[in-house]
């Protein structure tokens, strides 16, 4: 070989074990990236969840569970609150009524969700006053645990995990994903989140933003409570289609920030990651289920009151899901031929 070709020889190769060290430091480079965000990411959630963590007094667990649940491996329900601590109203966290209340039973070995909105003028027994009264006043009342025992009375079943929220928190959240798709019904000027009219709603199929969410959650003057709490459901569901989306994976710190100190759950950091594989491999099965009713105005206050056969399908539907009574839906089929879109239920005001 001519020593000519021997050097050309010797520089391509030269050449080629540089591009291929390249390539590995790049490629190291990279895994050391991700590695150090979901490290800084995993500090950032294991923080936000110690601030978040609040158990409800004299409440280790629900009154109806034998025993502690593995959310991980156990059929378990999670009640969700909005309320409206703003300084606005002066009500402060304690005395502030819930302005949306979603409860969802979760099924891990179907990794399916039933998921029902209470409209907040439901008129039910509070347990914590001893008459029956406003579903949304129990917060008021007596705080998350009023709230909790009022909705494990309403359907005999336990709630295993609450999660409470403000509205800073659900309009962060929404701007941390970079806002949400929701169908907007009507055209309306509607009040944002300091009950001043500045947020202009318009129909169709919109991009929201964190305020405009909010305030299509809140809206029913055109229509009612319950169509309100279908489009609670909507967006709760927008929300988690967002979160999942790969395209959201960087906003996740952002995410964990904006909760801060706006949310409250008695979940620990543990079992919020055990939730995770509700999620692994795709969108769960959501059944949106609705209380029907009609309106009451014969006390000369206005109430929602609840249609007692249908309250009883509910109470089944999620009884038989968290595995408390067998599962009949098979030998019916009213309200599982009902299912509604992913698209439907609860934030009120």
């Amino acid at each position: 070989m001519k020593r000519k070709d021997f050097k050309k020889r010797q520089r391509k190769s030269s050449k080629k074990r540089l591009a291929i060290k390249v390539s590995l430091f790049f490629t190291l480079s990279v895994f050391l990236l991700v590695a150090a965000y979901a490290v800084a990411l995993q500090k950032k959630a294991v923080d936000a969840a110690d601030r978040a963590y609040e158990v409800v007094a004299d409440r280790s667990k629900s009154d109806l569970r034998e025993m502690h649940v593995e959310p991980a491996t156990d059929n378990v329900s999670i009640l969700f609150m909005g309320v409206d601590d703003s300084d606005t109203r002066k009500q402060g966290d304690r005395n502030s009524r819930t302005d949306a209340l979603l409860l969802a039973t979760l099924n891990p070995k179907d990794k399916s969700v039933k998921l029902v909105s209470i409209p907040r003028d439901s008129y039910v027994y509070i347990p914590e006053v001893n008459y029956r009264d406003k579903i949304n006043h129990a917060h008021a009342f007596g705080g998350t645990r009023a709230t909790i025992e009022t909705i494990e009375e309403l359907f005999e079943i336990p709630v295993d995990y609450y999660v409470k929220m403000n509205f800073n928190a659900f309009i962060d959240v929404v701007d941390a994903l970079g806002g949400i798709e929701a169908e907007v019904p009507y055209e309306r000027i509607e009040k944002d989140e300091n009950d001043k009219n500045a947020i202009h709603l318009k129909p169709g199929l919109q991009h929201l933003d964190g305020r405009h969410a909010l305030a299509l959650a809140r809206t029913r003057k055109l229509d009612s409570d319950v169509e309100r709490g279908k489009r609670q459901q909507m967006i709760m569901q927008a929300i988690l289609k967002e979160a999942t989306s790969v395209k959201s994976v960087t906003k996740y710190g952002d995410v964990i920030e904006a909760l801060g100190e706006n949310m409250k759950t008695d979940m620990t950091f543990k079992e919020m990651m055990s939730f995770v594989e509700y999620v692994k491999g795709g969108m769960p099965q959501v059944d949106p289920l609705q209380l029907t009713g009609y309106d009451d105005m014969s006390t000369g206050t206005y109430y929602w009151k609840l249609d007692e056969q249908d309250l009883m399908e509910v109470k089944n539907i999620l009884q038989a899901h968290l595995g408390l009574i067998p599962d009949t839906s098979h030998l019916t089929d009213n309200r599982s031929n009902k299912k509604i879109s992913v698209s439907e239920e609860s934030f009120s005001n």
